[in-house]
């Protein structure tokens, strides 16, 4: 587990979110999607951190987030959950898991709570999403909105799109986002949208937006973890938004290789990387096992002149 972090702090609460944002202070969310990432989250210490379906590309390889399941999502939901005791945790709902009605909605987000381990579901869509985000809340779950750009929806979408750049589709935005927000979400996540629009947004509204893509106008930010701290190979696509903060991959890069190289030559393991025995003990050891094996070579040969006989 390490060291606990240097500046320990009170565990963040809708509460501690919701007083932030009257203050004015900027909420932090990063996504993390194993304990690693989130132990490191943790430390580091963000406000929230986001258990996203984008773990289905990061994490598992996928093409996209349609691919991943419930099942998965909560296999890391609770990896997270145990390196977190400060940060607000989010569960994210993946696609086929909330869409058919209220009720399964409700259902899939309960097993995020108990078996995830999280503190809050997300879900992406608007105004067409409000019975079911307020299904879920009604029942004691609090849920992080989703709007403008929905990746679970690319395909709907035309593709990963900016939202909202048209005075009818930023006018789709708001009443989306004023939807989500009458429907009990206690914040929303806003993605690929102008800044001018998601600031306006912002300025009109009794929750707290979390950008992504969406300009500093925003009340927090979130990226993704391993877009974020370069933790992917040379000319992988970034979208515009994200800025490079590390190199996480050319320095896991260079390790691995070191660690090759000194394998094959033979300086890796030195002296310093390994356990002392005391010389007289060795020499015990040695003896004894050559003594026995000069025994049972001698027994061996008698037995098999016996037989030639």
């Amino acid at each position: 587990m390490g060291l606990p972090p240097i500046n320990p702090r009170k565990k963040v609460t809708l509460n501690t979110l919701q007083s932030m944002y009257k203050k004015g202070e900027k909420i932090t969310m990063i996504t993390a999607h194993d304990f690693p990432s989130a132990h490191v989250a943790e430390h580091a210490g963000m406000d929230m951190i986001l258990v996203g379906d984008s773990l289905a590309m990061v994490a598992l390889g996928m093409e996209d987030t349609s691919e991943v399941l419930v099942e998965e999502m909560l296999l890391h939901c609770r990896s997270v959950a145990r390196a977190t005791s400060r940060a607000f945790t989010v569960g994210d709902l993946p696609m086929g898991s909330y869409e058919i009605s209220p009720q399964q909605a409700l259902s899939t987000a309960i097993r995020f709570i108990k078996e995830g381990r999280v503190s809050a579901v997300k879900l992406e869509g608007g105004a067409e999403m409000a019975p079911t985000i307020r299904a879920i809340t009604t029942a004691g779950i609090p849920v992080l909105a989703h709007i403008g750009l929905t990746p679970q929806r690319q395909n709907a979408l035309g593709g990963f799109r900016v939202q909202g750049k048209s005075k009818e589709s930023a006018k789709r935005l708001l009443r989306d986002a004023l939807a989500v927000q009458e429907a009990g979400a206690f914040a929303m996540l806003v993605e690929a949208v102008p800044q001018e629009v998601a600031a306006f947004i912002t300025s009109l509204l009794k929750v707290p937006t979390i950008g992504i893509g969406a300009g500093s106008g925003t009340s927090g930010q979130v990226l993704v973890q391993a877009d974020m701290t370069g933790n992917f190979p040379p000319g992988r696509f970034l979208p515009k938004f994200v800025k490079k903060y590390g190199d996480v991959w050319g320095e896991a890069l260079r390790a691995i290789e070191t660690y090759r190289d000194e394998v094959k030559g033979g300086s890796y393991p030195a002296v310093e990387h390994t356990y002392p025995m005391a010389k007289e003990e060795v020499e015990a050891f040695v003896g004894d096992v050559k003594r026995l094996m000069n025994a049972n070579a001698s027994a061996e040969a008698k037995w098999e002149g016996e037989k030639d006989a």
